[in-house]
């Protein structure tokens, strides 16, 4: 079986539509070119191009802009869209584009204002999360720094300006509303960081003292003592039987602590065992044989349902509506690769939440991104208008510049051209990655289609 390296299998476990270095994938290997017959590839069969975007204009609504400042009025509309949704996926077509970026700061800004959303939720580690919510709830720490210790690896994407200024944003709202906070909460599982084991043996030494040994026993070599890459690096570096023995001890703990009595702080009995199962879940994303194709698909299935339960416990335990912030690929109903990502965290959200899950696609025709290339440094890219055949080549033919439509809602023969899957742009951490057939209909329950994007600023 073939051996992938560390920084590969990252890109892979945390990012998406990165099968790239001769890994398998499903993607589409090309954008397909005009039939012979002279019929646009970009319709379906028995509907015209023309009608399709005819239907799409009918029900598209304009974005005026993606930056987070002015009047949202123009917003209004994705607030029918989303209804009574409690919790709203919104993707990105790539991992490094300011437009994207700016974009769901603009709508999280509305949705907190107009709606009463209280969450912004990231695809970055649960240890991340709390760093920074203790930021926005409290001002405790400097936000850049904690984005530049937390932000390494694959996730460095995330250490940009535009999330800083999101960030300052949501502690100014709450320095304004200190009785009605905003809260920031990471819901992925590629890394603890050491705050997190320290809040779980500091709450066994206080309530069950007599557990104290076992726990630092359990816990043995677990607890990072370097940088979050390097951390990350060193796991997949171990072999697979000792990344197995230590998933094998983070379980007992957390075994060890649920059976325990809630006691009379039930609050901090729940949040003590929702760390020690971050602290198990990051341990078991990683104790699988990543040598076996089979095995390396089951670990991104997990890691989608772990995302999901996190977000699941949030906001059951905050009772807060959430804008969630992922790639288009985890926050879908369907995988746009069924060999590497059996299930999305979408469908899993789904199974839970039903119809208070929406979420959102975001699609672009052409314009920049950052992505690491398979030399494994970082480059901006740039993408022309998308091409014959593609999603994004007939999205872009429908009269507003940037819109939102609502898939749900859209009349024929749009509906059935939503059902059918060709080839999508779905770029994660590293490129050339896709196209991938998707069928957005099927995906999605509303749109935002952006003609043009920019690469996004990153620090450091």
């Amino acid at each position: 079986m073939q051996r992938y390296p560390s920084a590969l299998l990252l890109a892979l476990l945390l990012g998406l539509g990165t099968a790239t270095a001769g890994v398998p994938s499903t993607a589409s290997a090309a954008v397909p070119a005009p039939t012979s017959s002279g019929a646009s590839p970009d319709a379906s069969p028995g509907a015209s191009t023309a009608r399709i975007v005819e239907a799409l204009n009918r029900s598209a609504h304009p974005l005026r802009t993606v930056e987070p400042q002015g009047d949202t009025g123009e917003l209004r509309p994705l607030d029918r869209m989303i209804g009574a949704g409690r919790v709203v996926g919104i993707g990105e077509a790539t991992h490094s584009s300011h437009d994207f970026f700016a974009l769901k700061s603009r709508i999280f800004r509305h949705l907190v204002e107009e709606k009463g959303f209280r969450t912004f939720a990231l695809e970055a580690s649960w240890s991340t999360g709390l760093r920074l919510n203790d930021y926005v709830l409290h001002g405790t720490g400097d936000p850049g720094r904690i984005m530049s210790d937390e932000f390494q690896s694959d996730y460095l994407w995330w250490n940009n300006t535009d999330y800083l200024r999101l960030i300052e944003w949501m502690r100014a709202y709450n320095v304004r509303h200190p009785h009605d906070p905003v809260r920031f909460m990471g819901d992925d599982i590629g890394w603890t960081g050491p705050e997190v084991y320290d809040a779980v043996t500091g709450y066994v030494a206080r309530t069950h003292p007599e557990l104290n040994a076992r726990f630092a026993e359990l816990y043995r070599g677990l607890r990072p003592t370097v940088a979050t890459g390097t951390y990350m690096k060193h796991y997949l570096d171990t072999p697979y039987a000792a990344r197995k023995e230590m998933a094998d001890r983070t379980g007992r703990a957390l075994r060890l602590l649920t059976r325990r009595s809630p006691g009379a702080d039930r609050v901090a009995f729940d949040r003590a065992v929702q760390n020690a199962r971050a602290i198990d879940r990051t341990a078991r994303q990683y104790a699988f044989d990543f040598d076996d194709p089979a095995q390396l698909a089951a670990s991104m299935r997990y890691r989608d349902r772990a995302m999901a339960a996190n977000v699941v416990w949030w906001q059951q335990h905050t009772g807060t509506k959430m804008l969630l912030s992922a790639h288009n690929g985890h926050v879908a109903y369907q995988t746009p690769d069924p060999a590497q990502y059996p299930r999305m965290q979408g469908a899993f959200l789904r199974d839970s939440f039903g119809p208070a899950y929406v979420n959102v696609g975001l699609t672009f025709d052409q314009g920049s991104f950052n992505a690491t290339g398979s030399d494994g440094a970082i480059h901006r890219r740039t993408f022309g208008p998308a091409g014959p055949g593609s999603n994004e080549r007939t999205l872009d033919r429908v009269r507003h510049r940037n819109y939102a439509v609502d898939l749900r809602t859209v009349g024929s023969p749009a509906r059935a051209w939503l059902a059918a899957a060709r080839p999508t742009r779905s770029i994660g951490t590293a490129y050339p990655a896709g196209p991938y057939d998707i069928a957005l209909g099927r995906s999605y329950d509303i749109l935002i289609h952006l003609h043009h994007i920019t690469a996004a600023r990153l620090r450091g």
